[in-house]
């Protein structure tokens, strides 16, 4: 069984920053692209950003600039430095990583249960 734990989030005034980390565990044998996501009520999920396995990078437009992710595959766990953050960031983050375990023939995607940011102006 795997597991994703977010840590990280809480409540920032406009302008400050937060740091978002995601740790997975359980019979892991690979990890391939891991991720953050965010929603709120307003809207549907929506990728914030995205990390190859060979840190190749991907981010939503409105996040460029601001928000950095980066993993260590050592730890298996993905960051997301969020940085210049807005009263529009505030939403729940979740953690994505598509994880092929010890048992399963391809790889499978995993969600964490999510961390709240809120951000006040």
């Amino acid at each position: 069984q795997v597991q994703l734990v977010e840590s990280g989030g809480g409540l920032v005034q406009a302008g400050g920053s937060l740091r978002l980390s995601c740790a997975a565990s359980g019979t892991i044998f690979s990890i391939k692209a891991m991720g953050w996501y965010r929603q709120n009520p307003e809207k549907q999920r929506e990728l914030v950003a995205t990390i190859s396995s060979v840190g190749i990078t991907k981010y939503a437009d409105s996040v460029k600039g601001r928000f950095t992710i980066s993993r260590d595959n050592a730890k298996n766990t993905v960051y997301l430095q969020m940085n210049s953050l807005k009263p529009e960031d505030t939403a729940v983050y979740y953690c994505n990583a598509n994880i092929q375990t010890s048992r399963s023939l391809f790889p499978v995607d995993y969600w964490g249960q999510g961390t709240q940011v809120t951000v006040s102006s």
